[in-house]
């Protein structure tokens, strides 16, 4: 269910207002110069390490291949942020929106997250090219 169209759409959906959340928050939480370092630099941060830190053929070689529990924990961690900043910058709403959401996902996307849980390489990642 994981490689579903809808499912891989609200996943990218999700990492992008992950980014743009934590931006916002770095810029809401600073002021003078840190707004603009924390603004650009959290996000960059996190996509760096969303990026790096991967389970092997996820969907494609892993620059740091991680343990699937490690790469589970730190798109938790990441995601738990970006809820916990718009709960924090008074965008109740929006952050309940976003767990619920994020929490379907993972839901829907059982197959991977029980392959992660165990360790194990998930095949539904390997495209046919």
């Amino acid at each position: 269910m994981n490689t579903n169209l809808i499912n891989l759409a609200v996943r990218f959906l999700l990492e992008i207002a992950m980014l743009i959340t934590l931006g916002f928050w770095g810029w809401h939480v600073n002021t003078g110069w840190l707004q603009y370092a924390a603004a650009a630099g959290l996000p960059i941060i996190a996509a760096t390490l969303w990026g790096v830190f991967r389970i092997p053929n996820d969907p494609k070689p892993a620059p740091v291949a991680v343990p699937g529990i490690v790469r589970l924990l730190l798109e938790w961690l990441l995601f738990g942020a970006a809820v916990l900043a718009l709960f924090t910058m008074g965008y109740f709403a929006l952050s309940l929106i976003m767990g619920i959401t994020l929490k379907l996902h993972y839901i829907v996307s059982y197959d991977r997250t029980w392959a992660m849980l165990q360790n194990k390489p998930y095949n539904g990642f390997k495209t046919n090219s």
